[in-house]
């Protein structure tokens, strides 16, 4: 089940750089040899059966991208079968960054990644990236360098301009726990001197459900319940962050293992150079909301477990939480096997 969500965040994140390089016949036979064993071992790194294995794969798995990525030009190669390893370009195609994670065990993953600048000689920029998050007690309290980065595996990148400098905000998955996932959204900076990368900073304004007051953090995460599905992405017609609004299932607000989306959204708009939330996107439901929308997907009214007064339908509630149990259980049933014994 954690693959499938893994793989299929992933699928969204792998875009393709629309500029162009040609590469010589030898630095293309090279490129295509080492894409060759880096999706060998991004798949071990997933599938092997030992922690030691998939650790052994990761650690062949970065040392073969750095010596891919030493190639000139090498920002310019898409790397395309690597399918579990997302490789989001900036839309201003300054840099790319590459996250995928590493499972130790069902309770426990390491966040991957490195970011690639792109340089006018071909040469090689590259910042590696270390996950501190299992170290961190709250992880929306500080800005961030790749030493201590918060680990996801990013599947999109917003790029906004304010004061003539830009700013970059990635949107990412994280398989958290055993019962939970979050999803974060934070802004990408880059050091005007160094040009290190800078992770977060007070670029959003968030009023809870239950906040009196406006809350300044440096990124922003929901956390929910692991067999949800939930929206959490850029809407470009609308120029904003589409997020579910979530609630308790069992009506424990500290849990947030039990948190589905409730029918409404949230959201998050772009205005003097901060994230300024949203707490109620739709104040109504129009007749085109009840469209399959690509980003939204096919949400009618009658799905809400709201009503239009906001007190909760215990009965949608309690159907809700019925699904995803069903849904959980029918995932975890042993495929069938294939004739002559295979899976």
């Amino acid at each position: 089940m954690k693959k499938l969500i893994f793989i299929a965040v992933l699928a969204i994140g792998s875009v393709q750089l629309n500029a162009q390089h040609t590469f010589s016949e030898i630095e293309l036979k090279q490129l295509q040899s080492r894409e060759d064993s880096l999706r060998i071992q991004a798949d071990s790194m997933i599938n092997a059966l030992s922690p030691g294995k998939r650790f052994l794969s990761d650690s062949f798995f970065v040392r073969t991208l750095v010596r891919a990525l030493r190639i000139p030009h090498s920002f310019h190669y898409s790397f395309d079968s690597l399918q579990t390893i997302s490789r989001l370009y900036a839309p201003d195609s300054s840099f790319r960054i590459f996250t995928w994670q590493l499972k130790k065990d069902e309770y426990f993953y390491y966040q991957k990644g490195a970011i690639q600048l792109r340089t006018n000689d071909g040469s090689l920029r590259l910042y590696p990236l270390f996950d501190a998050s299992m170290f961190t007690s709250n992880p929306l309290d500080s800005v961030r360098s790749r030493n201590n980065w918060i680990g996801a595996i990013y599947y999109k990148v917003i790029q906004k301009t304010w004061n003539g400098r830009n700013y970059y905000t990635l949107l990412g998955f994280d398989g958290f726990t055993v019962g939970s996932n979050r999803k974060w959204m934070e802004v990408l900076t880059f050091d005007e001197s160094t040009g290190e990368p800078r992770f977060g900073g007070p670029f959003f304004k968030v009023k809870h459900d239950t906040a009196k007051t406006e809350q300044v953090l440096n990124r922003f995460v929901i956390e929910y319940k692991k067999e949800a599905s939930t929206t959490f992405n850029y809407n470009s017609e609308m120029d904003m962050v589409i997020v579910d609004h979530l609630i308790s299932e069992t009506q424990e607000p500290h849990r947030p293992e039990t948190y589905i989306p409730d029918g409404d959204f949230e959201g998050f708009q772009w205005k003097n150079g901060v994230w300024v939330h949203v707490p109620k996107v739709f104040t109504y439901v129009p007749d085109e909301f009840k469209r399959i929308d690509p980003l939204l997907g096919n949400a009618p009214a009658e799905d809400a477990i709201r009503d239009k007064d906001g007190t909760i339908n215990e009965k949608k509630l309690e159907e809700r939480s019925r699904k995803n149990i069903e849904k959980a259980a029918e995932k975890e049933k042993p495929k069938p096997k294939k004739p002559g014994g295979g899976q």
